[in-house]
């Protein structure tokens, strides 16, 4: 791990922070329990305590390194356009919660998994910005 920290490689790690939400909410939310969910459980906790550690090293190198100005403004630019889509996925959650084509348990669901997709199209919008030097 002796490479340099990219921004693309930070912005990378967020669909792991949000595959751990998605895993954390599934195992608050579940209304059915099989002797192997304690064997998972135990699984994401290992990884989630594991992926912490291994981030705040690679976070602590990363504030020590020259920062990519280019990089920073495609990251803004991503930003932007992310915020509009979770509005725009938001407003359409609350509207099926609220004419009860949903109920609260899915539309925790719903969130978690808005979310998860959030932060790949967040990702790949980055990646192409920033591979094309936008």
């Amino acid at each position: 791990m002796k490479s340099k920290v990219t921004l693309k490689e930070k912005v990378g790690t967020k669909i792991i922070y949000a595959v751990l939400l998605v895993c954390y909410y599934w195992m608050w939310a579940r209304q059915d329990w099989r002797e192997y969910y304690m064997a998972i459980q135990y699984a994401i906790y290992g990884f989630t305590i594991l992926f912490f550690v291994m981030q705040a090293v690679r976070i602590g190198k990363y504030n020590k390194e020259e920062k990519d100005e280019m990089a920073i403004q495609n990251l803004r630019r991503t930003d932007s356009i992310s915020l509009k889509i979770m509005i725009a996925a938001t407003i359409i959650i609350a509207f099926a919660c609220a004419v009860s084509f949903i109920d609260g348990r899915m539309t925790g669901y719903a969130l978690v998994g808005m979310i998860f997709v959030l932060t790949v199209i967040r990702f790949i919008i980055f990646y192409v910005m920033d591979s094309k030097g936008v």
